[in-house]
């Protein structure tokens, strides 16, 4: 659109007719020079391409030129004509060119064409500059959008949970504890650990909107959160952040089935979506990072979705003849290199492991008939692994009960979690499914670093 901020590059490179008068804000890109002509590029970060901009020596927008250097902020007011350069069907006649903020060249690090990533983590402040992580940061403002534009079709309310919370979802103890009290606090003699702390009680960073989110699914029938969540696993590996973003919807009247078929339409529907609207990031990230990407993100978008149980997935990595670093038997949870084993090489595409060992999963879930297993489920892919998990919540107060004293816990502390089963208990089901392992799988980008702004790790929070 128009106005006090004039054209975006993305409108300029779109448009169906030359132009008069017309002004573009950007950064410059790059500049070169010819006898008696300069050539800039400039971006606005509306578009991975940039705008050529034209500047005659004898123009009145030459006087700015030497400042407008790599770096630089500019605007350009000029006429938009059709170029007789190869590549591109636009560029920018300037009649005006002004320089609203300056790049010192000896100083300003984004100089040479290609970077590392670890370089680039250094300078996250700047790295959306390039092309690569420009592009990132609009894919994943797309695939969030698809994430919402999906859930509104089927009827889902996008609620917020949580972020302080006493209760740890996932049961891990992994958690950020959340205090006023100074350091070095000593409780009094007598006094409970937390009596005198802002809640009185132990107080956490969310890990998972998943409990707070199922009270309200049995009110408003269908609900799903998306938003930050924390844990604090001292791991360095590709795939883990201390803060990250999930997507968990929650279901009344779901059952495994339905679930499973949730999480498998999501990945689908962002795999479509980016094919339509970031087609300009996918082939850079094909070209420059995974040259399998379209490939996969067509499949995941038309391909098969595979099934198979927790124990025929044992059977499969047991007879694949693969040694594993990590043993598989029935009864062991499976590691990334099992998961991506069978999302890569064996079913070679997305596949969901259903009905796992209740002994590796979480007391909620609903308990199955035979005694051994539960209405547990992950959607694997190729590249990741995991990309969701979830399971058919208990919804029977007495199996519930049963399960929480059989894990030693006290019920008095799910009192209200017990009341959801007391109180009209239906058959719910939700899933959890990784924002940034989706942005992985979706470009390509190896290291969960790079598809975040500004990426908490062990010993990293520049910013």
């Amino acid at each position: 659109m128009n106005g006090k901020t004039g054209m975006r590059v993305v409108e300029a490179l779109a448009a169906e007719r030359p132009l008069d008068g017309i002004t573009v804000y950007g950064w410059v890109r790059t500049r070169r020079e010819a006898k008696l002509v300069s050539f800039l590029v400039i971006n606005d970060g509306s578009c991975l391409s940039g705008l050529q901009v034209l500047v005659e020596a004898q123009s009145k927008a030459h006087s700015a030129l030497a400042e407008a250097q790599n770096g630089a902020a500019v605007k350009v007011v000029g006429d938009l004509a059709l170029s007789p350069g190869q590549g591109q069907k636009w560029e920018l006649r300037a009649a005006e060119l002004t320089v609203l903020g300056t790049a010192d060249q000896n100083k300003y690090p984004l100089q040479k064409k290609r970077h590392s990533d670890e370089f680039l983590r250094g300078i996250a402040h700047l790295r959306p500059r390039t092309n690569k992580y420009g592009a990132a940061l609009r894919m994943r403002s797309e695939i969030a959008y698809a994430a919402h534009a999906f859930f509104r079709a089927l009827g889902f309310h996008h609620v917020h949970t949580p972020i302080l919370t006493g209760s740890d979802a996932e049961g891990a103890g992994e958690m950020f504890r959340v205090t006023t009290l100074p350091l070095g606090y000593t409780p009094g003699e007598g006094q409970a650990p937390y009596a005198g702390d802002f809640f009185g009680c132990e107080s956490s960073l969310t890990v998972s909107g998943q409990l707070e989110a199922e009270c309200l699914a049995l009110a408003l029938g269908r609900v799903y959160t998306f938003g930050p969540t924390f844990r604090a696993e001292n791991s360095n590996t590709a795939r883990h952040a201390a803060e990250f973003w999930m997507i968990e919807p929650e279901a009344a009247f779901f059952d495994l089935q339905d679930n499973m078929g949730l999480a498998e339409d999501l990945a689908r529907a962002a795999a479509r979506h980016v094919l339509e609207h970031c087609r300009e990031e996918l082939e850079l990230f094909n070209s420059f990072v995974d040259t399998e990407l379209m490939r996969r993100v067509r499949q995941l978008a038309e391909g098969e979705y595979r099934r198979i149980t927790y124990r025929e997935a044992v059977e499969i990595l047991n007879k694949s003849g693969r040694k594993f670093e990590y043993p598989v038997y029935f009864g062991a949870d499976l590691q990334t290199e099992h998961e991506r084993f069978l999302a890569e090489e064996y079913f070679q595409g997305p596949v969901t492991v259903y009905a796992y060992p209740k002994k590796i999963k979480a007391f909620y879930m609903r308990a199955n008939d035979d005694g051994e297993t539960v209405a547990a489920m992950d959607l694997l892919v190729p590249r990741i692994g995991e990309l969701a998990g979830g399971s058919q919540r208990e919804e029977r107060l007495d199996k519930l009960e049963s399960r929480l004293r059989e894990l030693g816990q006290n019920a008095d502390d799910y009192w209200w979690y017990l009341d959801l089963r007391r109180y009209g208990s239906v058959a719910h089901s939700g899933f959890g499914m990784g924002f940034e392992r989706l942005l992985m799988l979706l470009t390509g980008i190896n290291n969960i670093r790079d598809v975040i702004a500004f990426p908490r790790t062990p010993g990293s929070l520049e910013f």
